[in-house]
């Protein structure tokens, strides 16, 4: 059953469904495993607390998401296909799980995200 986000609960189910996706998608896990060479022990709570200041308006992020990923840029050239699957898993992880105005705050924030990264990265 769908239900809305209201808690910090929630996003934990948001990011790690979300990232379950990322970890098997063919175009996406690549760069997450090989490139980047994620620890997903350390990475998935500094995604809950991201997420959770986006959604949530909690406090507890403290970092500048756009550092890793221009870093990672210039080891693998991120492209519009890549934002674009980032985007439509997020979705399809909102859809599987989530209903109601935080849910599409959700989706509108990713697409805001994901376009602020992709306009940033390709302005350097």
């Amino acid at each position: 059953m769908k239900k809305e986000i209201k808690t910090r609960e929630d996003i934990v189910l948001l990011v790690n469904a979300f990232y379950e996706r990322v970890k098997e998608d063919e175009l996406l896990a690549p760069i997450f495993n090989d490139v980047a060479k994620i620890n997903w022990t350390s990475h998935l709570p500094v995604m809950y607390d991201f997420w959770a200041m986006v959604l949530l308006g909690d406090t507890t992020y403290k970092g500048n998401p756009m550092t890793p990923h221009l870093a990672l840029n210039k080891k693998f050239t991120l492209t519009q296909e890549h934002f674009n699957r980032w985007l439509d898993l997020f979705n399809k992880t909102i859809d599987a799980h989530f209903k109601g105005d935080k849910a599409e705050e959700a989706r509108t924030r990713a697409v805001s995200i994901a376009g602020l990264m992709q306009h940033k990265i390709q302005s350097i």
